[in-house]
């Protein structure tokens, strides 16, 4: 019975520490959908987790109010800033054609001197350090449903979680059925794989390629929020994003560009994360124990490389920036 509840506990706090980059994935996909391929996600993560603990800290400040109003503020706030890191890099990528692993590095790097450095500006503003109301926090914690949390089993499985979690799944519900079943998402689809081919058949190729990119940076502000707001308690910390913005990344890959599959993908790498906290192994070093993240991150892009399957591949464009003249 302990063992059992074990590895229950594990499961629930792998499902947990999922969730951020199970909405980063998300956004990643949807980007590279597009045929573009952002490597700037930790940037992303970090701008949006500084932006919605700001938003929160502040509306808390300015009007007095806790709880759901700094909630909002701070939902929006991050999903925004991501919006704007998506346009930047598509600005930079599709309109001014840089080459986009550079520009996706470049936006890595800025993002995260970004929040650190507006992380220490709040801190300071603070008196020493920044964080939200026991009433905004708890607005942030797991919801209440009543006298389903005790069914044995069942009850911490599916309902002791925040609201970001069911969040983070139906959005990948939903981004799953909008790629595969609708018009439009056909039609990104199509971009992706060929753009001359999309262009070719009246598709608007531009601004498939900038919607895409900028609700993908968006749904990676969020995961950055969530790092703020849920990980850190609202409290700010400076490596807060920690390399999940890389780790999702390869999720992309593991998850073969399905929103789908990203739902347990992100629960595995989750639950890989926290392991070290949950599952203890008598004589193993603390500092390998975190590794096993991204020791699976490695065998991931070693596995994927040699099983190539082509319904599974990486959208054919990705990476390479669409000259028009050249149709």
């Amino acid at each position: 019975m302990k063992t059992l509840m074990i590895i229950i506990n594990w499961i629930n706090a792998a499902v947990l520490a999922g969730t951020p980059l199970l909405l980063a994935t998300n956004g990643e996909i949807l980007t590279e959908k597009s045929g573009n391929l952002n490597l700037g996600v930790e940037g992303q993560m970090y701008m949006g987790a500084v932006t919605g603990l700001a938003a929160a800290w502040l509306t808390e400040r300015w009007f007095g109010v806790g709880g759901i109003i700094p909630l909002i503020a701070a939902v929006v706030f991050a999903f925004l800033m991501g919006c704007i890191s998506g346009l930047i890099y598509s600005v930079l990528t599709v309109t001014l054609r840089a080459n986009q692993n550079v520009t996706g590095l470049t936006l890595a790097i800025f993002g995260t001197g970004f929040g650190q450095f507006f992380g220490e500006v709040l801190s300071n503003e603070a008196g020493g350090y920044v964080t939200v109301g026991a009433e905004t926090k708890h607005v942030f914690g797991n919801i209440n449903f009543g006298s389903l949390t005790e069914i044995p089993v069942i009850g911490t499985l599916f309902f002791r979680y925040n609201w970001l979690v069911y969040f983070a799944i139906i959005v990948a519900v939903i981004l799953g059925w909008f790629l595969n079943k609708t018009r439009k998402g056909l039609s990104l689809r199509a971009v992706g794989e060929s753009p001359a081919t999309a262009d070719s058949a009246g598709i608007n190729v531009t601004r498939y390629k900038y919607i895409a990119t900028t609700i993908g940076g968006g749904l990676c502000g969020l995961a950055g929020m969530y790092m703020s707001m849920v990980n850190q308690k609202g409290i700010w910390v400076t490596n807060c994003v920690s390399g999940y913005g890389w780790l999702a990344i390869a999720l992309v890959i593991f998850s073969t560009w399905s929103p789908l599959r990203a739902i347990y993908s992100s629960i595995i790498f989750g639950g890989l994360s926290v392991m070290y906290m949950r599952v203890p192994i008598p004589g193993m070093p603390m500092a390998i124990y975190m590794m096993f993240p991204y020791i699976a991150t490695i065998l991931v892009l070693i596995l994927t490389s040699i099983r190539q399957i082509k319904e599974h591949a990486q959208p054919a464009s990705t990476g390479l920036n669409y000259y028009r003249e050249e149709r």
